[in-house]
């Protein structure tokens, strides 16, 4: 009998607790099935999107502007590879090279000189004391030229000045570039499917045809000091960026230095982010040998040409200096050309 009731009470705690899951179950299921109907149609949708603007990008329609727009677009890229060229324009400064030794610590002792193995060694870097570290902060550009070797003379200042016409007309350059890029894809966005051009934009800048362009400053030269302590447990830099900014300090700072050659003493001006405006305006921001100017293309780059290169023995001065768009300067190259 009382076998019986055992088992009667483990077939009823058996069946309640199966009510029980079923119950759980039910619930579960009842609660997941607005979630996995909502992910069903999430999934739904944008497979079917992938779909329609694939079929898009090949119809004929985006074909079409396509190629009604092409030469514009391939007005941007030739633009950009432009630009790409004038960011190379560098002169490679270094610090002195003392040769390589490689460093083994033998130490009985488990120290971890932690900043030994965050040091870096290039040709950009300077391993100095902590007080040159801090004197470098406070005076960039004295230390750049002191101890990266930079030698105080007419040729370097005028390979500066190159850089620095160069560089700034690059920084110009991107600006206008983002800008004319913009301009025509606002023009045609509503020839676009709204919902494409929201959720596909870099793949419509990408099937037009855009290269990538690359609008950051990464190609600023970047030098750096840098102190590590002898125990390796502590350590401190000092970055300085050849941007614009410090790029003309440092031409003004060498200016300042140079004996120049009597026959263009009195003669040479500073090739400044202030004296190519001022040529510009004074060329009614207009190419002296295309006659274009940024009425007829409102974002047209401008540059700064010497008119007798340097290479040629001409020197920085408002009379040789003239404003040429950036398709007759990349023409021109270092050439004389007869006016």
């Amino acid at each position: 009998m009382k076998g019986n009731f055992l088992l009667i009470t483990l077939i009823i705690i058996i069946a309640v607790i199966a009510f029980i899951v079923k119950i759980i179950v039910s619930v579960v299921s009842f609660l997941l099935l607005p979630i996995g109907i909502i992910i069903l149609i999430a999934v739904l949708s944008v497979l079917s999107y992938s779909i329609y603007s694939h079929i898009y990008f090949a119809s004929s329609k985006f074909l079409n502007l396509k190629s009604d727009i092409q030469k514009y677009i391939q007005n941007c890229n030739d633009l950009n590879s432009h630009i790409n060229e004038l960011k190379n324009s560098f002169v490679d400064i270094s610090s002195y090279d003392y040769g390589k030794g490689e460093l083994n610590d033998n130490s009985k002792f488990k120290f971890k000189r932690k900043e030994w193995q965050n040091s870096i060694k290039n040709h950009q870097i300077y391993n100095c004391s902590a007080a040159v570290c801090k004197s470098a902060s406070n005076q960039p550009i004295k230390y750049l030229c002191k101890y990266f070797n930079i030698e105080m003379n007419e040729s370097t200042l005028t390979s500066f000045e190159t850089v620095l016409n160069d560089f700034a007309a690059a920084e110009q350059g991107k600006e206008l570039l983002r800008n004319e890029r913009d301009s025509i894809l606002n023009n045609i966005s509503n020839s676009i499917p709204k919902l494409i051009m929201y959720f596909k934009r870099d793949a419509v800048i990408q099937k037009l045809g855009f290269e990538a362009y690359d609008f950051s400053d990464l190609y600023f030269p970047v030098y750096t000091f840098q102190y590590v302590s002898p125990g390796g447990n502590s350590s401190a830099k000092c970055d300085i960026k050849l941007n614009i900014g410090n790029l003309e300090k440092l031409i003004f700072y060498l200016n300042d230095l140079i004996k120049f050659r009597k026959s263009v003493q009195g003669q040479r001006a500073l090739m400044t982010s202030t004296l190519r405006e001022k040529i510009k305006s004074r060329d009614n921001f207009c190419c002296k040998k295309c006659s274009l100017s940024i009425r007829e293309e409102k974002n047209l780059l401008l540059e700064i040409d010497h008119i007798i290169p340097l290479s040629k023995g001409g020197i920085t001065s408002e009379d040789n200096l003239q404003t040429l768009c950036w398709r007759c300067n990349r023409t021109k190259g270092a050439t004389i050309e007869n006016t």
